[in-house]
């Protein structure tokens, strides 16, 4: 036990110097301690707030996730769906031994006690409160919630944070006279107790971090309000809110983002921006269950067949690896939409579409691709409608331009930022040159009808008949014969 102190003792100089080579050293002897002493309060508080120093969100999540709330509550689920039928028994188990240890207690009906250990706990009662011990849990795993994108349990977390770190202070603060108030921030030489209260700077990056949490929160509410209610140029405008914001947001949370918005953008009609985001979305997360299946429909819409069985072969991967593992992809904190007992279903019907795309393949359907409806514009648009919507799209989706949105992205991990930028610039480059043969395709077919429409307009002005007054019609019959001279003519007077 004395090791496992001076280790504490040495990683708590270590840390005091904010190097991050001295708090990964630090790291090393808190690891040494708490393999042998894994339930040492001190040293899990020491180590999670080291980790949360040196941004290693993932590992602080891991060595926590059974206090983050959405996990809790998907294994309870799980488990009342596998247990319900003990339920009953366990129940009537419970309450045939309470009615057992009713009658004959284990502990007496009175106890001695020594005065000076009642002493000793109220003075230590007084420092920390047994409903504290764990309280750093929740300001640490909500703030490394908040930087992986989790931020329904970061705004969970930090608020209970918030209120059980105020509840307490309030308690202490009732509870001394006086003479001892003083003492809260200068504890006795003798007790090793750790300050109750955190520093007013942290206290100030938790609020301000809880802020942009509630607000982010808002916004994606209300665009999840909007395209529910068919308002999508609506959700379109407040996804672009969070997604283009002056303050930046967690890689997770945006790639649900860019899902929910190219959502709308298929069914507002916009066919390459919703291939955009979507490119964009498995950039940030390639394991994406809802970008690749909402990509695929997209591409099958354009006739672009051999895209969309590339995307589907790729879910299906997914959803194989998800039954033959019983997991989701990735951690077991990380969020997913689907279900395991979902999964069958699922994969039997992308099985059936790839099946289908293949059949229309080998029937040779591979007709040209609805440029149409990838630029979007109607058939028989005009010569200045293409230019425009082009032009648009051209400046929405430059190749050199196509990683400029990972400036509002907060990586968790910046070993991630080099894959991000490779995906998005490949992606873009692809949905580009497609752009790029629609325009060139769709201005040919305009060019042409253009040229068409002249030569039948010239021809329709050769095929008129000249029609004219008769006296005209003459006289230029007559310049053109070239009888330029005046006719004589007699006149005669008629005698009666």
């Amino acid at each position: 036990m004395q090791m496992v102190e001076r280790h504490v003792r040495e990683a708590r100089m270590l840390i005091a110097t904010k190097e991050h080579s001295e708090i990964a050293a630090a790291l090393r002897l808190l690891d040494a301690a708490l393999a042998v002493a894994p339930r040492m309060e001190v040293a899990l508080e020491m180590k999670a707030r080291s980790l949360l120093y040196l941004r290693r969100f993932k590992e602080v999540v891991e060595m926590l996730q059974d206090y983050i709330p959405s996990l809790k509550m998907a294994i309870s689920d799980d488990a009342s769906t596998t247990s319900s039928s003990d339920s009953a028994s366990a129940h009537l188990s419970r309450e045939g031994a309470s009615l057992l240890s009713s009658g004959g207690g284990s502990e007496p009906a009175c106890t001695c006690f020594s005065v000076s250990d009642l002493k000793k706990k109220v003075i230590s009662g007084l420092f920390k409160n047994v409903e504290e011990a764990g309280q750093w849990r929740y300001s640490v795993l909500g703030q490394a919630c908040c930087h992986l994108g989790l931020m329904e349990d970061a705004l969970v977390l930090l608020q209970t944070g918030k209120r059980l770190a105020t509840a307490a202070f309030r308690r202490r603060s009732n509870s001394l006279t006086d003479d001892i108030f003083s003492s809260i921030n200068h504890p006795f030489s003798g007790d090793n107790h750790e300050p109750k209260r955190p520093p007013k700077t942290e206290f100030e990056s938790i609020s301000r971090l809880l802020c942009h949490t509630k607000l982010l929160i808002r916004r994606k509410t209300a665009a999840l309000a909007a395209l529910d209610a068919g308002l999508y140029a609506e959700a379109v405008r407040h996804f672009t809110k969070i997604l283009d914001g002056r303050r930046g947001a967690p890689q997770g949370f945006l790639a649900e983002c860019y899902v929910h918005r190219a959502s709308a953008f298929r069914s507002a009609g916009r066919i390459a921006e919703a291939i955009g985001d979507c490119n964009r979305a498995l950039a940030l997360d390639t394991s994406c269950i809802d970008a690749l299946a909402i990509r695929a429909t997209l591409f099958e819409s354009i006739r672009c067949f051999h895209d969309s069985l590339h995307d589907l072969e790729h879910l299906k991967l997914l959803y194989n690896s998800i039954q033959r593992d019983r997991k989701t992809p990735g951690p077991v904190w990380k969020r997913q939409k689907v279900q395991h007992r979902e999964i069958p279903g699922k994969l039997c019907s992308v099985a059936a579409k790839i099946q289908q795309l293949k059949q229309r393949l080998a029937s040779g359907e591979t007709g040209g691709l609805d440029y149409h409806a990838l630029i979007g514009l109607r058939r028989g648009c005009s010569r200045s409608e293409l230019e425009r919507a082009h032009l648009l799209l051209m400046l929405r989706h430059k190749p050199d331009q196509s990683w400029n949105f990972m400036h509002k992205c907060e990586f968790a991990d910046e070993k991630d930022v080099d894959s991000v930028r490779d995906g998005a610039k490949m992606s873009a480059l692809v949905l580009h040159r497609m752009i790029q043969r629609g325009y060139a395709s769709l201005m040919a077919a305009i060019l042409e009808d253009e040229a068409v429409e002249k030569q039948r307009n010239n021809a329709a002005e050769g095929n008129t008949s000249f029609q004219g007054v008769f006296c005209r019609d003459v006289g230029n019959s007559l310049s053109h014969t070239r009888f330029n001279h005046p006719i004589p003519l007699k006149y005669e007077a008629l005698s009666c």
